[in-house]
């Protein structure tokens, strides 16, 4: 390596673990009004800052004459011609609704039902959203409409190893299935694990890690309106239940139940 190459990369290792040791003796903050008074935290924000500002990421502009976007936050979604809103506000909502017809003529299709594949369900307890068309596609799709459901997401007998059992003579039919198994970790957090796991199979995929891709299939299938449920009780404690094996998986040396 020439020298002055040398040179710049020590000097880029030495800023790097400067910063690493100044954050890692401390705990990372849980929200911005804490991240704001440590000054290591500080210098990492105002770095960040400047390079977004370098780069013209955006352009940081003046509010308009009369406007205050405080005490009310908008959330704009946007996917090719489709929108989606929220705000802490209504009348925010309608504001913006009425500023977007009068500039490009909107559809407004009132409440959220259906997005991007995403099915969303009004009762008086709370809000589901779930993904129960997309299952039924997706189980139609890699034909496994007609099998039996299953009861838990993996075989937890069956032990996935690396470069174990014949490759798979077309690599892109396992990696779309897992995309868009991950595409469901958005609602089916009981998966997620699971597809975390087989996502490490991408670059060689094997006839295994395909049939542990097929058998959470057949789990979705046992109830597809499962997802998220946002209640209106204002309790929001977590609750949850843990079941250890004791460092089953013998890649990660982890528990894999719960």
């Amino acid at each position: 390596m020439p020298k002055r190459h040398h040179n710049l990369f020590n000097a880029l290792n030495s800023t790097s673990q400067h910063l690493m040791e100044a954050v890692s003796h401390e705990c990372e903050p849980s929200s911005y009004e804490e991240a704001a008074v440590k000054p290591a935290w500080q210098a990492t924000m105002n770095q960040e800052f400047q390079a977004l500002y370098a780069n013209k990421t955006w352009d940081l502009v003046p509010l308009p004459i009369g406007k205050k976007t405080e005490g009310s936050v908008v959330f704009v979604v946007v996917y090719a011609d489709d929108v989606l809103v929220t705000c802490t506000h209504l009348h925010e909502i309608e504001s913006l609704k009425n500023f977007l017809h009068n500039t490009f003529k909107i559809k407004d299709l009132e409440r959220l039902h259906y997005f991007l594949g995403l099915e969303v369900q009004y009762t008086e307890k709370g809000v589901l959203m779930s993904l129960k068309k997309f299952t039924m596609d997706l189980l139609e799709e890699f034909c496994c409409i007609d099998c039996p459901p299953m009861t838990c997401p993996l075989d937890y007998s069956m032990k996935l190893k690396v470069d174990e059992g014949a490759l798979l003579t077309d690599p892109s039919y396992y990696r779309k299935l897992i995309g868009k198994l991950n595409f469901f970790t958005n609602t089916r957090l009981d998966i997620a694990y699971n597809v975390q796991c087989l996502s490490q199979f991408m670059q060689s995929p094997r006839e295994p890690y395909l049939k542990a891709a097929y058998h959470v299939l057949r789990y979705l299938k046992g109830d597809p309106s499962l997802g998220n449920f946002l209640s209106n009780d204002t309790d929001y404690r977590m609750k949850a239940f843990c079941n250890s094996d004791w460092a089953t998986c013998s890649q990660s040396r982890k528990s894999v139940i719960g």
